[in-house]
C-alpha cells in the first residue's frame, strides 16, 4: 500500500497563534487577584472577602485597584456598608465562574476574539420600543458576539455614573459632567386623537381644541420642563383629565376615549399600528421637535469595544 501523507492541519497555525496569545496573557496577569475578585462579588464586600480569604482588608483594596488598572472598569462601586458590581464586573465574573477558558475569554481587552459580552442598554419602555430594533441589528452587524439587554431608566446619573447599566437612550437632557450625550435624531410632534374623532369632523382652531379633555406625559426628571412651558402657552386653558408615565398607555387610552394627547410623530406611527389613532393637523404642535440621545460614562472611551459600539448606533441614526 502506497504511503499517504496526512492531510495538511490549516486550522493548526491558527490555534497555535491562539495558544501563544493565551500564554502570554496568563504571563501578564496575576491570577490570585481573580481570586480576590470573586470573593469581593460573591461576598459583597471587601471586608468580608477579607474574612473569607484571612487577609486584610488592605490588601483586598489594593488587589482591586491593581484590577481596576487591567480592566477598562472601576468593577466595584461602594454602596451602603458593602460594594455593588458594575455590569462590566458581573460579565466579568460569569466567565470567571464558569472555568480558565471562560476567564481568557473574558480577559481579551483588545477585542481580538470573538467572545461574547453582555451590553446593557437604559431605554423608557416607549423609546425602547422605537429605537432597540435598530439599534440590535446595527450591533449585530458589526459585533455579533454581543448579547444585548434592555433595562427601564431609572435615574440615568445614578446608572450611567455608578456603571450599572453601559449606555442609555431617551429624550431627556443630562448636564452632567461625568456623562457624554449625543443627539441620534430629532422628532416633531403631532396632536393626537382616535378614528372617527368629533374634532377631525370641523376646522381646527384652537377654541375648537380647548372643548376637549386631554392626556398628559408625565417623565421623570426636568429634561422636558422648556417644552411643556410652551405647550402650555399654545394650550392654555386645557384640562388634562388623565396622566402616566407611560406612553403605550396614554396612546391605549386615546385609541378608546374622547381624550386627546401629543407625542413624537415617530411613536405615533409606530402606535398607529395598534390603536385606531389619527394625526390632528396642529401647526404650533408640529412645529415643536423632541431630541433622542445617547448617554453614556466619559470613561466607557477606555473600553474599545463600547467605544466600537457607541460609533455604530452614532452612525445609524
Amino acid at each position: 500500500m502506497p504511503y499517504q501523507q496526512p492531510l495538511e492541519n490549516k486550522s493548526s497555525p491558527r490555534i497555535a497563534n491562539d495558544t501563544t496569545q493565551i500564554f502570554r496573557t496568563l504571563r501578564n496577569i496575576d491570577l490570585n487577584l481573580l481570586t480576590i475578585f470573586e470573593a469581593v462579588y460573591v461576598h459583597k464586600g471587601i471586608v468580608n472577602a477579607a474574612k473569607v480569604l484571612n487577609i486584610t482588608p488592605s490588601a483586598i483594596s489594593q488587589s482591586i485597584q491593581k484590577l481596576r488598572g487591567l480592566f477598562p472598569d472601576p468593577l466595584f462601586i461602594r454602596k451602603g456598608q458593602g460594594v455593588t458590581p458594575t455590569v462590566y464586573a458581573t460579565h466579568l465574573h460569569e466567565y470567571i465562574s464558569q472555568g480558565l477558558e471562560s476567564i481568557l475569554g473574558a480577559l481579551d481587552l483588545t477585542g481580538s476574539y470573538d467572545k461574547q459580552r453582555i451590553l446593557t442598554i437604559g431605554t423608557p419602555p416607549s423609546i425602547g420600543a422605537l429605537v432597540m430594533p435598530t439599534v440590535y441589528q446595527a450591533i449585530k452587524a458589526s459585533f455579533p458576539q454581543i448579547l444585548v439587554r434592555n433595562i427601564a431608566v431609572i435615574d440615568t446619573r445614578s446608572e450611567l455614573g455608578q456603571f450599572q447599566t453601559d449606555m442609555i437612550i431617551d429624550s431627556h437632557t443630562h448636564n452632567v459632567p461625568a456623562l457624554y450625550s449625543h443627539t441620534l435624531f430629532r422628532d416633531p410632534l403631532v396632536l393626537v386623537c382616535r378614528h372617527g374623532h368629533p374634532v377631525l369632523q370641523q376646522p381646527v382652531t384652537l377654541c375648537a381644541l380647548k372643548t376637549y379633555e386631554y392626556t398628559l406625559l408625565t417623565p421623570d426628571g426636568n429634561g422636558h420642563s422648556s417644552l411643556y412651558k410652551r405647550i402650555h402657552e399654545m394650550l392654555p386653558d386645557k384640562q388634562v383629565s388623565f396622566s402616566s408615565y407611560n406612553l403605550f398607555t396614554i396612546a391605549s387610552l386615546i385609541g378608546g376615549s374622547d381624550l386627546l394627547g401629543i407625542m413624537p410623530r415617530k411613536l405615533f406611527a409606530l402606535y398607529r399600528q395598534c390603536w385606531p389613532l389619527a394625526c390632528i393637523d396642529f401647526a404650533p404642535i408640529q412645529q415643536e421637535e423632541v431630541e433622542f440621545s445617547l448617554h453614556y460614562n466619559k470613561l466607557s472611551l477606555r473600553d474599545p469595544l463600547l467605544q466600537g459600539v457607541i460609533d455604530v448606533i452614532r452612525q445609524v441614526f
